[in-house]
């Protein structure tokens, strides 16, 4: 019996080929979710903030989206009325840099990804060109003492 030859495809053949194959289309790029939307949660912006907030239990979880550029003295304080932030923040700080500053001029920086506990009586402002997204858990105005957190800055 002949063995027979393989059969070979011609140049022109696979370019015919190739013709017919749809061209690959990149995918739309997924948002980040960061900053897509969050089910179920209450969404609404105060001095340039960005605020996602939903209950847990009795707690609240909120997403906060802090702008490149942002600095509570001068966002927040001409809608809140008081010199220093008075409210404590504790949380996980997703992306982006935040620095903190409290009366007696102490300077903490914070730098994503970390977990983040600041107590009332502080400034803070946006480091850098990206915004910074911190996911906080708070009781409202009980936060302090229901998380047992000091309730103004203090050197141990």
């Amino acid at each position: 019996m002949a063995k027979k030859k393989p059969v070979r495809k011609s140049v022109r053949h696979s370019a015919r080929i190739a013709k017919r194959r749809k061209p690959s289309r990149s995918r739309p790029k997924a948002p980040d979710p960061l900053l897509a939307p969050v089910k179920g949660a209450e969404r609404r912006t105060i001095g340039h903030v960005r605020l996602d907030v939903g209950r847990a239990g009795a707690a609240r979880v909120k997403r906060m989206v802090y702008p490149s550029g942002f600095r509570w003295s001068v966002d927040m304080k001409p809608i809140v009325g008081t010199d220093l932030c008075m409210h404590a923040h504790v949380g996980f700080l997703a992306h982006g840099e935040i620095h903190i500053e409290y009366a007696d001029g102490c300077v903490v920086e914070h730098k994503a990804p970390q977990i983040v506990a600041i107590a009332p009586g502080h400034d803070g402002w946006v480091v850098g060109s990206e915004p910074a997204v911190l996911i906080e858990f708070d009781f409202e105005g009980d936060t302090v003492r229901r998380l047992g957190m000091p309730d103004a800055h203090r050197h141990s």
